[in-house]
């Protein structure tokens, strides 16, 4: 545990690199600080040599990304990490096996997303790589939150799908954003009442200005993050 009675932050990244990188940018800029030792301590695993989870979960032909991120989240543990975060949505579909491998806890971004949403808006749009629909990260627990699910159709999830692949190429110009921005007012007609930004790729490009209310699921960790550390 770091100094004060604060606990130490274990990072399971590099899903992209950029995306964690963000991550901990904003952890920086929402901490209340006076001076450096104010800030959380921190320990990053930036791994971007994990197995795709995109050829795992939707082309099926990619290496099981689990025990890489098994190994990761141990390693971190032996660091000295008191708890674990993971900057990914779609490798949330690992974190059971992620949480058996050690003896620490590790933030749950996919129910705390939902939680943040209880009480609103009913019918939310989804904007996700299609391997987040695929697996159902989202749909059942969303149900159960007495919340409707709505996801891009074929042409837009692809559209979107294209947009993560560039973020992770290190493109986010212009055109990203407008295709961004185009599969979210697709959802808008389909009549969702709030949008979710459920792949911190996405994180990375200005969000949807849409006139609903709009989660970033990235931003939801990070409040959990700082909370749970210094808490």
């Amino acid at each position: 545990m770091a100094d004060g009675g604060e606990k130490t932050v274990g990072v399971i990244g590099g899903m992209g690199p950029e995306a964690t990188v963000e991550f901990l940018r904003r952890v920086v800029m929402r901490t209340p600080a006076r001076d450096d030792a104010d800030h959380l301590h921190i320990l990053v695993d930036n791994n971007p040599k994990i197995p795709s989870r995109i050829a795992a979960l939707i082309d099926g032909t990619g290496e099981d990304p689990a025990p890489t991120l098994c190994r990761m989240a141990q390693g971190l543990q032996d660091q000295g990490a008191d708890f674990l975060v993971m900057p990914c949505n779609t490798a949330h579909h690992y974190l059971p096996a992620i949480a058996a491998s050690v003896r620490i806890p590790v933030l749950d971004m996919v129910q705390l997303s939902i939680a943040r949403l209880a009480g609103g808006p009913r019918r939310i749009g989804l904007l996700a790589s299609p391997a987040v629909r695929m697996v159902g990260l989202y749909k059942a627990r969303l149900e159960q939150a007495g919340l409707e699910t709505l996801f891009p159709d074929a042409p837009h999830e692809a559209r979107l799908l294209g947009v993560i692949k560039a973020v992770k190429a290190g493109k986010h110009g212009a055109s990203q954003q407008d295709d961004y921005g185009a599969v979210a007012r697709h959802l808008r007609q389909a009549r969702a009442e709030a949008l979710l930004i459920a792949c911190t790729e996405l994180s990375v490009l200005s969000p949807p200005d849409l006139g609903l209310p709009v989660v970033d699921t990235l931003d939801v960790l990070v409040d959990a993050t700082i909370t749970t550390a210094r808490g």
